[in-house]
């Protein structure tokens, strides 16, 4: 059975003093609760070694919000996948829309970061999706085939089945916008029908796929319903933890 994931991404903000009071918070919240889902922050790399230390990670796993291209070398402000694993996280959100867009990743940049974090026994939360654009020209199915194919489909199936994914309507991070249930059920089962056909079907049937575009504590219970939701990818929402374990109690 695969696993159900809620993601909080922080993104850039929390400094570090107040990042371990949030994590402390959130960790205390859930100490006692029966979870049905895994549960995931992913911090900012000041935050990763401090925040691993003071909570439990059997409760809440640790993630990095991105890691470099390269394995080590002469790349000043890089972040390595080595150097991510060291700090006690498990997790790495890779190709967010907002690398791509402002940082210029390419599959090619993408797909080294995904090898380099297997290598180092991180799980990549792996994020596609399309831009509005794009989804109103009708060809969001075809953006996020490729997304997948050029970073993901060199492979192995072993490897593939270590990858969570995260699909992001772009058009709805940040924007208050969210895709109706039946549009994140339809498009979660698509990848997952493009998973099979390269790997399988058992691959695909296991094969986490979270929903990432302004899910909150009221519409989580509505997405996660959807037979191919297996969570979510929360950006604003897990800034706080009153907002936060509403999204994780949705199961």
């Amino acid at each position: 059975m695969r696993r159900k994931i809620v993601a909080g991404n922080w993104k850039m903000n929390t400094t570090l003093p107040e990042g371990l009071a949030l994590a402390k918070d959130l960790d205390e919240a859930l100490k006692g609760k029966e979870t049905v889902c895994n549960v995931v922050i992913a911090t900012p790399f000041t935050h990763l070694a401090g925040i691993a230390a003071a909570i439990d990670t059997t409760r809440i796993a640790v993630a990095a919000e991105n890691a470099a291209d390269h394995a080590t070398g002469a790349y000043t402000g890089e972040v390595s996948a080595a150097m991510v694993a060291s700090t006690g996280a498990t997790y790495v959100i890779l190709g967010h829309s907002e690398r791509r867009a402002y940082y210029h990743e390419t599959p090619a940049i993408l797909k080294t970061k995904v090898e380099l974090a297997l290598a180092n026994s991180l799980t990549p939360i792996f994020c596609i999706g399309e831009v509005l654009a794009e989804r109103e020209a009708g060809i969001h199915f075809e953006v996020v085939d490729a997304q997948i194919k050029e970073s993901l489909f060199d492979l192995s199936p072993d490897d593939f089945g270590k990858i969570v994914l995260a699909y992001e309507p772009v058009w709805a991070i940040g924007t208050g916008k969210t895709a109706s249930a039946a549009q994140a059920q339809e498009i979660h089962a698509h990848i997952r029908r493009t998973i099979a056909g390269k790997y399988g079907e058992e691959v695909a049937d296991n094969t986490s796929i979270l929903y990432g575009g302004s899910c909150n504590a009221g519409n989580a219970a509505e997405l996660f319903a959807n037979p191919d939701v297996d969570g979510g990818l929360i950006g604003g929402a897990s800034l706080g933890v009153d907002k936060f374990l509403p999204i994780i109690e949705a199961f």
